[in-house]
């Protein structure tokens, strides 16, 4: 090989397009035949030994012999010598190893993905109605805890958030629950905003709920008393001789109002730091804590004149009647005793105030209790009272009632707490679902046709007379009134009163229009025979026999029309 040729192969970069067009060159090619080749510059003869061509050939063919396949002519660049020639088979394999791999990969990261996937959706359903990972409260761990548990749990952090108060002055000291100390837990709201940190509406906000790492402290539903804490503390560090005592309201039941209490001055403990442990006991549950103060000396924390104008904001709310209507037919006004009893006077003796306030969650209870039961209407159906020929002769013999069944007390609860805070009364409409009334009619088989003019009654069945009775009607300044009535009342024996009369025991009454009616009348049985309501009627009844007035009142129903007609007669009738 020259040194032009050595430097050419020094300088050569196979190209992969070149190489496998060479390849498939080589390929359409007829096999070199084991001869000698002469190559410029290689001596040859007889003796000189195996051509380059010869012995690469036979090189190439051995290893491709030993690897069991066809050998594959490699492609080499004109005046290139020494290069082997690499397998088809061989790539093929480094291909096919090289794919396992990726798809290994791929299944392992799917597999991974789906059980991610399935635990998002195990914890999205399991905490679906638990407290949700990251929910901190208090000290206390809740993840995972039901509603039940979360109530205990709740209860039992408050027992353990005591506060100990030490009077560094009298050198008492007393340990307060927070109840005592003026704080009013609710437990079930507590529990709701538990349930409810980290609420979602969708997916994404899923992901954010059962996430550990995104974390919400939750603190206890509760409101505070200043007035409460301050007394309690001062009846248990302070002697009652020197106790300093704010004025303050409260509910007399015999006087039915609100009246004050003078306080007076002394000392009282600062119950500045007590206030703040309290709010780190609501923020952060479940913690003990001690409190040191000390005593200092005050005037009335309240004085009466502000007591008592808190009394006569409060007598203001329990002289402004507050009315609740269906909208239809019944009301009910809101007894000022209950009233007094949503009213929650709180005095602030570091401020030298009361304030009013309204404890809704009880006028909710009170209100979804008591309205149902006194504003709710079952449907009546009017009753029409019509002659054989399908004509009303008495409308509305039974007055229709609309069905009134009261809903959504808690809108009127709301209602009735804004009433209070603005003081002032009035009414409110309660929400109701209303069933219009429908109208039936009933057909009188019986009539009565009662004639002032001939001093009678006649009774008619189904359009036909079966009965026919002598009476005496009112006298003239009393007369039996005109018109078409209904029997609507019995009574076997009645003692009838009057402007001027009493008279008991009269038996078979009748009524058919207010006071007037059928009965037996046997003080006034000539004036029945002659038919006499001139010189001996009646105050407006119609007096009858013992026995018609008798039969009137055993076979004549209720809703019987009775028709009263005729003019007064000047003289006997019989």
């Amino acid at each position: 090989m020259t040194d032009e040729q050595t430097q050419r192969m020094s300088n050569w970069q196979p190209e992969y397009g070149a190489m496998r067009g060479d390849f498939e060159s080589t390929q359409r090619m007829a096999p070199i035949a084991a001869a000698a080749v002469p190559m410029p510059g290689v001596a040859g003869g007889t003796n000189g030994g195996a051509s380059y061509a010869s012995r690469h050939q036979v090189a190439g063919h051995a290893q491709a012999s030993a690897a069991g396949a066809v050998p594959a002519a490699s492609s080499v660049p004109a005046g290139v010598s020494g290069i082997t020639d690499i397998p088809a088979d061989a790539i093929a394999v480094k291909a096919k190893s090289s794919h396992k791999g990726l798809i290994i990969t791929l299944v392992i990261v799917g597999v991974l993905l789906a059980a991610l996937v399935g635990a998002f959706f195990t914890a999205r359903w399991y905490f679906s109605d638990r407290v949700a990972p990251g929910v901190r409260f208090g000290a206390t761990s809740v993840v995972g805890q039901t509603r039940d548990e979360l109530a205990d749990t709740v209860n039992a952090a408050v027992n353990d958030s005591a506060i100990t108060v030490k009077d560094t002055t009298s050198g008492s000291s007393v340990t307060a629950a927070l109840k005592d100390l003026g704080v009013s837990v609710d437990v079930d709201k507590t529990v709701d905003s538990l349930l409810g940190a980290k609420s979602s509406s969708n997916l994404l906000e899923d992901l954010v709920r059962v996430n550990p790492f995104s974390r919400v402290n939750v603190p206890l539903t509760a409101t505070t008393n200043d007035f409460t804490l301050n007394d309690y503390l001062s009846s248990k560090l302070i002697d009652e001789s020197g106790r300093a005592v704010p004025s303050s309201i409260a509910y007399n039941a015999e006087s039915k109002a609100f009246v004050a209490a003078e306080g007076r001055s002394g000392s009282t403990p600062d119950d500045t730091k007590v206030v703040a442990a309290v709010k780190q006991a609501i923020a952060e549950p479940g913690t003990a804590a001690t409190v040191s103060v000390a005593d200092k000396t005050v005037d009335t924390p309240i004085t009466l004149a502000t007591a008592q104008q808190a009394a006569d904001q409060a007598n203001q709310r329990l002289t402004s009647p507050i009315v609740m209507t269906n909208g239809d037919a019944k009301e009910f006004t809101l007894p000022a005793a209950e009233v007094a009893k949503w009213i929650k006077p709180t005095g602030e003796p570091s401020k030298g105030s009361i304030t009013l306030s309204y404890d809704t969650e009880a006028i909710k209870q009170y209100l979804a209790a008591q309205l149902p039961e006194e504003l709710n209407q079952k449907m009546v159906s009017q009753v029409d009272i019509v002659d054989g020929n399908g004509t009303v002769v008495i409308k509305a013999q039974t007055k229709g009632v609309n069905g009134v069944a009261i809903k959504d007390t808690d809108a009127a609860a709301a209602e009735v707490a804004s009433s209070l805070e603005q003081g002032q009364g009035g009414t409110v409409q309660v929400a109701a679902d209303v069933t219009k009334y429908d109208t039936k009619q009933k057909k009188s088989e019986y009539r009565i046709v009662v004639d002032k003019s001939s001093q009678t009654a006649t009774v008619y069945q189904n359009g036909a007379v079966i009965k026919t009775f002598n009476v005496v009607t009112g006298k003239g300044s009393t007369q039996t009134d005109n018109g078409t009535f209904y029997v609507y009342l019995k009574y076997k024996t009645q003692t009838m009163r009057g402007e001027d009369y009493v008279t008991p025991n009269v038996r078979w009454v009748t009524y058919f229009n207010g006071g007037e009616g059928f009965h037996s009348a046997p003080w006034n049985y000539n004036a029945i025979a002659s038919g006499d309501p001139v010189s001996h009627g009646s105050h407006g009844c119609v007096n009858m026999y013992d026995d018609d007035a008798n039969w009137i009142y055993t076979n004549i129903p209720d809703g019987t029309i009775v028709q009263v007609v005729g003019s007064q007669p000047s003289a006997p009738t019989r």
